[in-house]
């Protein structure tokens, strides 16, 4: 083989190696740079609604010498109970627990059967308004129990409630985006994931007054019920390019 024309060989072989991996390089540290500057914020929005209906779940108990006689009381009253609540037209009235139990008595580590213990319990949902009057008068159409009371907005304020907990949160994380970006001299490009992190309404507590007493002239004293508020929380995730 002639030397020059080898030599000529070699070079363009080597030129030709250059040329395949010299060029490769550069895509991915800007690829790699793309991935980098992005910035991820949380923001929370916070929403207070009064609550206006009450949840309700009262009952009988009732204890008696046979199982018998203890069922027979317990259906009576019951029946008595529910008639009374459906003529206030209650919302969701449903029953919630039906219960027969033996009852006993413990002397000197000795058991003995006493007689029985029946139960009946029903859940239903009224404005908080109507709460106070309406526990005084179940309870004398034959209402021996009050298991449960809480509070909660209606559907559609909690609903809207929601909606705009989002809206806040969203900002909050806009807004905090900004104040990172605008402090190292950087620009907002795209907003390129967002995540809705949801929208929950925990249960308030029981509010009571229980020392005081709505009284007239000529009516006795009212069960005072008064409702509190429900906080909805809202957080939403943006990831922004810069």
């Amino acid at each position: 083989m002639n030397h020059l024309n080898f030599l000529g060989q070699s070079s363009a072989i080597c030129l030709g190696i250059y040329s395949i991996f010299s060029i490769p390089f550069i895509t991915p540290v800007m690829a790699q740079e793309q991935i980098l500057r992005t910035l991820t914020v949380t923001g929370e929005g916070i929403e207070r609604i009064s609550t206006t209906l009450t949840e309700i779940s009262l009952g009988v108990e009732i204890s008696g010498k046979t199982a018998t006689e203890v069922q027979e009381n317990v259906a009576q009253r019951t029946s008595a109970v529910v008639s009374f609540l459906k003529s206030r037209q209650v919302e969701h009235l449903e029953t919630t627990g039906i219960g027969l139990q033996p009852n006993y008595q413990y002397d000197n580590n000795q058991r003995r059967l006493v007689g029985y213990i029946g139960t009946n319990t029903v859940s239903f949902r009224l404005k908080t308004e109507a709460v106070g009057g309406l526990l005084d008068e179940a309870v004398k159409a034959g209402a021996t129990r009050i298991d449960n009371v809480s509070f909660t907005a209606t559907e559609t304020a909690i609903s809207q409630a929601q909606k705009k907990a989002l809206q806040s949160a969203t900002l909050d994380a806009q807004q905090q985006a900004k104040a990172v970006l605008d402090t190292l001299n950087f620009q907002s490009q795209e907003i390129i994931n967002i995540a809705i992190n949801g929208a929950n309404v925990p249960k308030p507590q029981l509010i009571q007054a229980a020392e005081t007493f709505k009284t007239t002239a000529n009516a006795p004293p009212i069960t005072p019920v008064i409702g509190g508020e429900q906080t909805v929380r809202a957080s939403v995730t943006l990831q922004i390019r810069y």
